[in-house]
């Protein structure tokens, strides 16, 4: 993460032709050869940057309120993820406009930015895995038990690789399909308000645009499991 800071800098303040893998290493204080220990190209530097953002909306749906259902817990993760001021500071988003610019001019920094999403999504995706298999054992727990009760939170289950989440082998398509359409609408947000010149607080901000689309999927089944 400290060469991912190193290199967003020099990105920003030098542009990223100008920017060598070598002037990254130097500014984070260790060798060249110890960059190409972790990233094989100056642009894959920024991974850590991207997938911290990517994951942690993923990470705030799986730890919002265990009551609320799926549509909710995915508003309840925008606003206190991206609100700024919130759940992210002002300067984090100007870089994350900065950075996702340099990303749609460059095929290589936007492929970096596409694999931190996709890994986002699969963790999204056990993460509904989770929710919604707390919330269909509580209701058959309370219709055994003849008595209303709240859903748990997200269960544990065996093999899983993401802390506090369900464990899902093989996740289920629709559950993946369900997680990439809930990606894609905070993803497209996020890149529609860095691509144009909107403050990050306002109508146009990315929570603002988040919600949005959030909102024209309601009615979509978010449960959804083709198997």
């Amino acid at each position: 993460m400290e060469i991912a800071r190193a290199a967003a800098g020099l990105f920003m303040r030098n542009g990223l032709r100008a920017t060598r893998a070598e002037d990254i290493a130097r500014a984070a204080g260790i060798a060249p050869r110890t960059f190409y220990r972790y990233f094989a190209a100056k642009e894959e530097s920024l991974g850590p940057l991207f997938a911290a953002g990517a994951q942690r909306w993923a990470e705030a749906v799986r730890d919002a309120p265990a009551g609320l259902p799926v549509p909710e817990a995915l508003r309840h993760a925008v606003v206190s993820t991206l609100t700024p001021g919130v759940g992210v500071r002002y300067e984090s988003l100007d870089w994350v406009r900065s950075l996702l610019r340099l990303a749609e001019a460059n095929p290589a920094l936007l492929r970096v930015w596409g694999e931190a999403c996709q890994t986002a999504e699969r963790t999204l995706a056990s993460v509904l895995a989770a929710r919604t298999a707390g919330a269909a054992g509580a209701a058959g727990a309370a219709t055994e038990a003849g008595t209303p009760g709240e859903g748990p939170g997200p269960v544990a289950a065996e093999g899983s690789v993401v802390p506090g989440v369900a464990a899902v082998p093989d996740l289920d398509a629709g559950l993946r399909f369900t997680a990439a359409v809930a990606s894609a609408a905070v993803r497209v947000a996020v890149e529609a308000w860095a691509a144009g010149d909107a403050t990050s607080d306002g109508p146009a901000g990315p929570v603002a645009l988040a919600l949005r689309n959030l909102e024209a999927l309601d009615g979509f089944p978010w449960s959804m499991r083709t198997g």
